[in-house]
């Protein structure tokens, strides 16, 4: 016997759960490092595309939310971008404390 088995739609995680899963990728990948945003939404509800998916829109409002208020950077490309309005494909990371100052 076969079953098909459609998986039930995981419920959204509220705005504390997904800044809780950002940082939590943050700080595991180090300082310097940049996760994707499907990680955070992946480690939230699994690898089903169907189900993280659903998240990308939220979690981008949180992030969003977070660069404003300096707990992480938005980058593109590898460098910081103004969370107001930007587009496409981006990463997270924590932000430099010696973003402003030479390092030579």
């Amino acid at each position: 016997m076969t079953h098909s088995r459609s998986p039930q739609p995981v419920p959204v995680p509220g705005p504390a759960a997904l800044r809780a899963a950002i940082l939590e990728l943050l700080e595991a990948a180090g300082p310097g490092k940049s996760i994707s945003p499907f990680d955070a939404a992946r480690a939230l509800v699994g690898s089903d595309e169907r189900q993280w998916s659903r998240l990308m829109k939220p979690l981008r409002a949180v992030a969003v939310e977070m660069a404003k208020a300096g707990e992480l950077d938005i980058r593109r490309k590898g460098k910081n971008i103004d969370p107001s309005g930007f587009r496409g494909v981006y990463r997270l990371a924590l932000p430099n404390p010696d973003a402003g100052q030479d390092t030579e």
